[in-house]
């Protein structure tokens, strides 16, 4: 429990910090995506902002957003999906270490990217963190061998029909569980 109050809010700092130095100073945020923005634009949805510029800023105030919710433990899985979500972009962005010759810049570049995808892993376990709560699958299942077990208590009476409810109840569960979790 110490730990995770430690931890959430150390990895959410780098967030918050950068998100705060974006909105002060976009520009050099828009350069580096501009580019890529270019290549990406004819796939992007038409609800998805295609101005540099704005999406910058909304990915800052993502980050801050949810850099402070993850720092104060409020949604912390939400939180740290949504850093996730905008730690990919940023990072193909910002350290695009291939397209360098010089060895220098190049392996800086580099440094900072497995730096950003070992900050991915941290957000990916802090995203999957129950805090040793049942898992929603797990509260899912239950509820519904309980619903089940109670309507095959009303239903018992008719030849069988109670396992037939216990086994749809069950079986709609998992799939709509398996629908969430995909």
């Amino acid at each position: 429990m110490l730990i995770r109050r430690l931890a959430r809010p150390l990895l959410a700092a780098i967030f918050i910090k950068g998100g705060v130095d974006t909105l002060l100073n976009p520009e050099p945020r828009v350069q580096k995506a501009t580019p890529l923005l270019e290549k990406a634009a004819p796939s992007l949805p038409d609800q998805v902002p295609s101005e540099p510029h704005q999406l910058v800023k909304i990915d800052a105030g993502v980050k801050i957003g949810a850099g402070v919710l993850l720092a104060v433990n409020k949604f912390p899985r939400l939180a740290s999906l949504a850093l996730a979500g905008t730690l990919v972009p940023t990072t193909v962005a910002g350290h695009p270490f291939w397209e360098k010759s010089d060895p220098a810049e190049k392996a800086a570049d580099q440094q900072q990217f497995l730096k950003n995808l070992s900050i991915l892993g941290g957000l990916i376990l802090a995203a999957v963190d129950t805090e040793g709560k049942p898992s929603l699958g797990w509260r899912g299942r239950r509820a519904a061998r309980k619903i089940a077990e109670k309507t095959s208590d009303l239903t018992d009476q008719t030849e069988g029909t109670g396992d037939k409810v216990r086994q749809t109840l069950t079986d709609s569960v998992d799939v709509a569980i398996g629908k969430f979790a995909a």
